[in-house]
């Protein structure tokens, strides 16, 4: 877009290059906008991290990605194909879940497959409450994504006019006021599967027994497609960052973003801690919207968003990247481990007890295999990943608490037939203070706040802020956490950004189709 059609060239600071700050830069930038994309870590994606462990890399961060219409959508409006600036491969398997009692169940893409399965592992009633449950999830999900992921600003009034519009059976549909474990109750007898299914809540950093029913659609999501991106997850951000500087963006890494400046009732600058001030006519805050009522961005930005609830805060993980040598049944890339205790005690431990689960989950990321289990030779890159409590009260983990913890989890692997061969030197751990430190005023809680009510998606942010010019992306706002939502919000916050300074759209509403699930799931992405 030319100069002469802007009248002048707006100039946007971007804080913040997790996903959603690269969407926003890129396609604001495409506009004709001139964009300063500042963030304060030495790389750029966010939460999307790796280590590297004898000269391999290992992702630390989000291991896959759903939804993949989403970025097709993104880079097609910049006029690139998503396959062609990232390599990614659909995974064969959706997890091979393993239990203390010695029974193990692969899950598929193919929901048929996926029955057989589960026919042979607890019967022929399980098998047909899953039949039902398949149905239901993609109910709920077709229902949420034109009622509540494609609505601009998710509030009351939007549902209630929704309801009007659509009839209350619509709404009704997405399943908001039961709980989750409870409605997965009435589709499996078997313990297994309830907690199996169940776990899907943690995906949104929330529990299944407080967490509304409407997060099933977790299962229907990943059901229509989990893609593997070859290289590892930071390639997509690469990829971003890489297109992003092609339309112009100015990307500087290692600085710090101390407060703005406003006058007017807009902004003006922003001021880094290295001394410089940088005139702009807006900016996109991309970080978890607690950091500004904190005073992430000084004084001005403090009231632009609604005093933080006391509601919990999301889970926190603890962590443990490692090269291992591994033995006793093949591993799938994706593996998730479950006691035998009450599932209920892991939830009890985080979020009542705020410690780690004296009987954890453990979910085992087998980075060099594919979804048979072949393709490791030799030591292998694993990750693994706890639920814990966020960091809230300051303090970190005791350290005989985490090594106790990670005791009773390899005990688990191995009373489930896993071998591992590692040494001290081929781990690297994270704990959720060490998050808390890595992302500023989250308590190391990784998806914001827990979605622990019927109303908590709700009352997430929109794009717009109170104050004029400040916009907000990123896992804490609307439409949630997760890379392609991130995605989502950069997007929303382009959209408005564009729409407040009287430019079109670079993609109208209605625009990107959710072809993850079916035709009349159109999901807006300039939200």
């Amino acid at each position: 877009m030319s100069e002469a059609h802007l009248g002048h060239r707006k100039r946007v600071v971007v804080v913040g290059a997790g996903i959603g700050g690269l969407v926003a830069a890129a396609e604001l930038a495409a506009k004709g906008a001139r964009v300063e994309l500042l963030e304060r870590a030495s790389t750029t994606g966010g939460k999307i991290q790796e280590v590297e462990l004898c000269g391999r890399r290992i992702d630390v961060g989000p291991t896959v990605l759903t939804m993949r219409w989403v970025f097709d959508q993104v880079f097609a409006d910049l006029g690139e194909r998503f396959d062609e600036r990232v390599t990614i491969e659909m995974s064969k398997m959706l997890g091979r879940h393993f239990f203390e009692d010695g029974s193990v169940l692969d899950l598929h893409f193919d929901a048929k497959r996926s029955q057989e399965s589960i026919r042979a592992f607890a019967g022929f009633e399980e098998a047909r409450g899953y039949a039902d449950f398949v149905d239901y999830s993609a109910g709920v999900y077709d229902r949420a994504a034109s009622l509540f992921i494609g609505a601009s600003v998710p509030s009351l009034m939007g549902m209630a006019r929704a309801a009007r519009q659509k009839g209350f059976g619509a709404v009704w549909g997405v399943d908001p006021f039961r709980k989750m474990h409870r409605v997965l109750a009435s589709f499996f007898a078997d313990d297994r599967l309830r907690r199996l299914f169940g776990r899907y809540a943690t995906y949104y950093g929330s529990s299944p027994f407080m967490a509304p029913a409407t997060l099933n659609l977790i299962a229907h999501v990943e059901s229509q497609g989990v893609w593997l991106v070859k290289g590892g997850m930071k390639q997509l951000a690469r990829a971003m960052e890489q297109v992003a500087r092609e339309r112009g963006v100015e990307i500087r890494c290692g600085t710090h973003v101390e407060h703005l400046e406003a006058t007017g009732g807009g902004i003006r600058a922003v001021h880094t801690a290295d001394g410089n001030r940088i005139a702009c006519d807006a900016v996109v805050f991309n970080g978890d919207v607690s950091a500004l009522r904190a005073g992430a961005l000084g004084e001005t930005a403090k009231k632009a968003v609604p005093r933080a609830s006391h509601r919990q805060r999301s889970l926190s993980a603890l962590t443990v990247a490692a090269l291992a040598e591994t033995g006793g049944f093949p591993l799938a890339e994706h593996n998730v481990f479950f006691p035998s205790s009450p599932y209920f005690e892991e939830f009890k431990d985080i979020y009542k007890r705020s410690r780690l689960p004296r009987a954890p989950v453990v979910y085992v990321r087998a980075q060099d295999r594919d979804g048979s289990g072949v393709g490791a030779r030799g030591a292998e890159r694993l990750f693994l990943i706890i639920n814990a409590p966020s960091a809230s009260s300051g303090m970190d983990l005791p350290n005989d608490e985490v090594q106790t913890c990670l005791t009773r989890a390899r005990a688990l692997l191995e009373h489930c037939g896993l071998k591992l061969d590692t040494t001290a030197a081929e781990l690297v751990m994270t704990t959720p203070s060490q998050f808390a430190s890595r992302f500023p005023y989250t308590d190391g809680a990784l998806y914001g706040r827990a979605t622990h009510s019927p109303l908590a998606a709700l009352r997430r942010s929109g794009a717009r802020t109170r104050l004029p010019g400040l916009y907000v992306a990123g896992g804490s706002v609307h439409p949630g956490a997760g890379v392609p939502m991130s995605a989502l919000s950069g997007r929303a916050a382009a959209a408005a950004l564009l729409e407040d300074l009287g430019l079109a759209t670079l993609c109208p509403p209605g625009a990107i189709d959710g072809g993850i699930s079916m035709d009349s799931a159109k999901i807006a992405a300039s939200e």
